[in-house]
């Protein structure tokens, strides 16, 4: 499995109201970092496939839910869990620094 896109229109189906834990990437395409953690998350999306759900946001086209969770740097990853954020992680990092806090906050 691999990220899916949500947009300000899908977020409440895609993200808050998902059964399962969601991880949303807020990015922009010309954010270096962003591209850095971009395979990270491809692997992490199959590799805990079924565990957690790895979302992506384009900021620059998706103001308004980047703006409601006060999003000012990116990247910026966003736990949802039952419906409310659970755990934050701002620039980029490390695979294996992703997993553990994936795991650490699901």
């Amino acid at each position: 499995m691999s990220p899916s896109n949500v947009t300000d229109s899908s977020f409440q189906a895609d993200v808050l109201d998902s059964s399962e834990p969601v991880v949303v990437d807020f990015w922009a395409e010309w954010c270096g970092p962003c591209k850095m953690i971009a395979p990270s998350l491809e692997q992490i999306a199959a590799e805990m496939d079924g565990k957690v759900k790895i979302a992506k946001l384009n900021i620059d086209e998706n103001q308004n839910i980047a703006m409601k969770y006060g999003v000012r740097s990116i990247p910026t990853l966003i736990l949802f869990k039952n419906g409310q954020p659970a755990a934050t992680q701002v620039g980029a990092a490390p695979k294996g620094k992703l997993v553990d806090w994936i795991n650490a906050s699901i």
